[in-house]
């Protein structure tokens, strides 16, 4: 029986390389890969602070292949902020509705000493980005600097703290061009 099993097997594997076996079809299933590899979702970011003593000093934006990027540079070691996905921006202190272009709108904390940006509803030059369309400086209230972020629809976005060069830090906020 076994003898027989093995001859089958030649016989197949000798009718495949001559071809004279019916064709093969293959199928896959269909499966959405993440845009990019991007897998961050659309949930709240945060990080615990550890220090109050750095001072907001700028933002600047960046436009990549897969997403378009939003930093804040401080000088100090900031470690602690709170990215989400919120109905409106509110200004800190008055409660005033930030006004933001876009679909969707990203409330951005960062715990450090704020400043006044000279320009406070365009932070940035965003014009041709394809997801963002306006940063707005939101205020500052008892170590706490608030900023919203106007993007084109609820994307997926991630955000993370960068330590240095020396006594500086960041806090980048990448946002996906698409799911």
């Amino acid at each position: 029986m076994n003898f027989r099993r093995s001859m089958r097997r030649v016989a197949v594997a000798a009718a495949v390389v001559l071809g004279l076996a019916a064709p093969v079809v293959l199928t896959t299933t269909a499966s959405a890969a993440p845009y990019c590899g991007i897998t961050w979702g659309s949930l709240n970011k945060a990080a615990a602070s550890t220090t109050t003593n750095s001072e907001m000093k700028g933002v600047r934006a960046g436009k990549h292949t897969c997403y378009d990027r939003l930093v804040l540079d401080f000088t100090g070691h900031n470690t602690g902020f709170r990215v989400r996905y919120v109905t409106n921006v509110y200004h800190d202190g008055s409660g005033h509705v930030v006004p933001l272009r876009g679909g969707a709108k990203l409330e951005i904390l960062a715990f450090s000493v704020g400043f006044t940006p000279k320009n406070q509803t365009e932070l940035a030059n965003l014009a041709g980005y394809r997801t963002f369309r306006q940063a707005a400086w939101a205020g500052y209230f008892e170590g706490q600097t608030t900023l919203g972020l106007g993007v084109r629809a609820r994307l997926p976005f991630h955000a993370f703290m960068l330590q240095g060069p020396g006594n500086t830090s960041r806090l980048v906020i990448d946002v996906a061009h698409q799911w």
